[in-house]
């Protein structure tokens, strides 16, 4: 079973830039789409971005297009989150997944059911 360890997460001010990696161990990584999902206090956990496993298929979710890159760099099994322009509405527990494909839609990209395994998290605080 893959396992995922966020880090990059911290403390940044509005207008801010934040690089998150996912380090995922295991065979499957090149194999398979990833996603980056993230949960603020009292909130449902929500969709972020993610890629699918040869990188042809990227998809965002509105809030966070044009400001937010994902990557993956399969040689060193590790997914990126690029955050630019940060706002104060962005802080929250960001979690990178594994999903159960290598492609999918983008309505089955967004759901955290297509996920079979998820990191711990790391938070991501943006003061205003």
């Amino acid at each position: 079973q893959v396992q995922l360890v966020e880090s990059g997460g911290g403390l940044v001010q509005a207008g801010g830039s934040l690089r998150l990696s996912c380090a995922a161990s295991g065979r499957t990584f090149s194999s398979n789409a990833m996603g980056w999902f993230r949960q603020a206090p009292g909130k449902e956990r929500e969709f972020v971005a993610s890629i699918t496993w040869n990188g042809r298929n990227i998809y965002y979710a509105d809030t966070v297009k044009g400001r937010f890159t994902i990557s993956k760099d399969n040689a060193k099994n590790t997914l990126y989150l690029q955050m630019n322009s940060l706002k104060p509405e962005d802080t929250a527990v960001y979690y990178c997944a594994k999903a159960a494909y290598s492609d999918y839609t983008l309505s089955l990209a967004k759901s955290v059911k297509a996920y079979d395994s998820w990191g711990q998290g790391t938070q991501v605080t943006v003061s205003s």
